[in-house]
């Protein structure tokens, strides 16, 4: 039998990811906050989220999220 070790940062990044695709930005943010998530390398993490994003398209979205909760 063999076991197959995780890497733990890919592992992080990958559930992650899966909750900003199901969640509200907001929550995700609170939920990051509460399990001191913000540790690493923030740059690489934010090409990967946001790699179909520009600064207009990111400008469009915030009033969708400005006011919620």
């Amino acid at each position: 039998m063999t076991i197959k070790v995780i890497n733990e940062q890919q592992n992080l990044q990958e559930v992650i990811q899966v909750l900003f695709t199901h969640l509200e930005l907001s929550k995700v943010m609170k939920f990051w906050a509460a399990c001191k998530l913000g540790e690493g390398d923030y740059l690489q993490l934010k090409e990967k989220l946001f790699v179909q994003e520009n600064v207009d398209s990111l400008y469009e979205k915030i009033p969708a999220y400005q006011y919620m909760e």
